[in-house]
């Protein structure tokens, strides 16, 4: 069976090029970057090479650049570094309602230790705006955290605008831009950013390597402790191959970034407006303007249907998705996202992710288009769902194409 991948907000395959690149750190260049000796040094080169390639796709300094464990790492760091390294200036923290938990758990637990968090609301596309942001700023206000792109619905935030606000009033400002690296363009300094979160397996690179870009001047407190890595913030030996590789899925994925984000938004709109044309009842979820979402993110809520039970024949047809966040897969609750945009939960269990990638064909698109609708029917004819059990209104789901 010719399986097609639409999972690639979950993770990604690594490239050839990548695991190539790799190869080598495992078996030749293995020495550990902190010893004196010529492999040691070898390996010191190559972190840096690695360093200066992640800073260079987002307009940073190599020495503003912090390798990680991951994406959901860098977020913990920042945020809490940012918040115990400011303590006596405030304890207020301003973020979202749809952030990755790794976000919203790591503010769960700031509040246990005397931190208070707002929780902004978004609209009925996943939107904050600037103005939101500003007027939950009070004298306590020591930092903003939200989100470049939503991991589920792919709205892309006010990211530069929500900077602006915080730099006229001093607060630093964190943003996880794990799902957007490697996806749109991302230059620090025009999203007037303090630090940045990103994730490598998400721009096809390997699993267990992340980054954390400080802007030059900023002070968190120290991640770890027990070596001087990473200048002094995080200890531990660098994960060598993982670095490197990083910095090589990081410049391919950048390199004409522009061109392949717009393929890939072409045959996102193919697969919605297709959905919207083959099956009645569906609503897209997220930013109706394709250019306010991410170029790969399609995510659609079914009526009257679970998605687990369409996630589950998907899979029997040869097509991997998912019904969101990868890390909440786990769960019997809804989706928060789609909860805090006014999504029933009857409707927000009934929901769809599909996230395309560097890979993905016009033919694969067909291909669900082709299996999708009849999915839908089946599982309908099976529904216990019906018109008096599902309370959103029509008009929610009657949306204009993508």
């Amino acid at each position: 069976m010719n399986r097609i991948y639409l999972d690639n907000a979950a993770t990604t395959a690594v490239a050839p090029e990548v695991l190539q690149t790799m190869l080598p750190y495992f078996t030749e260049h293995y020495g550990n970057p902190s010893s004196v000796h010529a492999t040691g040094r070898d390996a010191r080169k190559a972190i840096e090479e690695g360093r200066r390639q992640v800073a260079a796709a987002i307009n940073a300094q190599p020495q503003e650049i912090y390798f990680t464990a991951g994406g959901s790492e860098s977020d913990n760091w920042a945020i809490k570094g940012a918040a115990f390294a400011n303590r006596k200036k405030g304890n207020h923290i301003i973020t979202t309602a749809v952030e990755h938990h790794a976000v919203l758990h790591t503010c769960a637990w700031l509040e246990k230790q005397g931190f208070k968090v707002t929780y902004l609301p978004v609209d009925a596309e996943g939107f904050v705006t600037a103005k939101q942001v500003e007027d939950a700023i009070t004298d306590e206000t020591i930092l903003i955290t939200i989100m470049t792109a939503n991991n589920e619905i792919g709205t892309l935030m006010p990211i530069a605008e929500i900077g602006e606000v915080a730099k006229a009033h001093k607060i630093l400002f964190h943003t996880d831009a794990v799902q957007a690296v490697g996806a749109v363009p991302l230059d620090v300094k025009a999203l007037n950013v303090d630090m940045l979160s990103m994730s490598g397996h998400k721009f096809h690179g390997p699993k267990g390597i992340g980054a954390l870009y400080i802007r030059r001047g900023v002070r968190l407190d120290i991640f770890m402790q027990g070596g001087a890595q990473e200048r002094g913030q995080r200890a531990g030996t660098e994960n060598l191959a993982g670095i490197v590789g990083m910095g090589k899925a990081i410049e391919l994925a950048t390199t004409n970034l522009p061109e392949k984000a717009a393929k890939i938004a072409a045959l996102r709109d193919r697969l919605m407006n297709g959905i919207v044309e083959r099956i009645p009842d569906v609503r897209i979820n997220g930013p109706k303007d394709p250019s306010r979402r991410l170029p790969n993110n399609c995510n659609v809520s079914v009526r009257y249907i679970e998605g687990e039970s369409m996630l589950l024949r998907l899979d029997l047809a040869g097509i991997a998705a998912s019904s969101g966040s990868a890390c909440t897969s786990g769960s019997l609750d809804p989706s928060h996202v789609l909860l805090a945009i006014g999504l029933p939960h009857e409707v927000a269990h009934g929901s769809l992710r599909m996230t395309l990638g560097s890979d993905t064909t016009e033919a694969d698109i067909d291909a669900v288009l082709d299996v999708l609708p009849g999915i839908v029917s089946d599982l309908r004819a099976m529904s216990v769902l019906n018109h008096e059990t599902t309370t959103v209104s029509d008009e929610t789901f009657a949306c204009p194409r993508a």
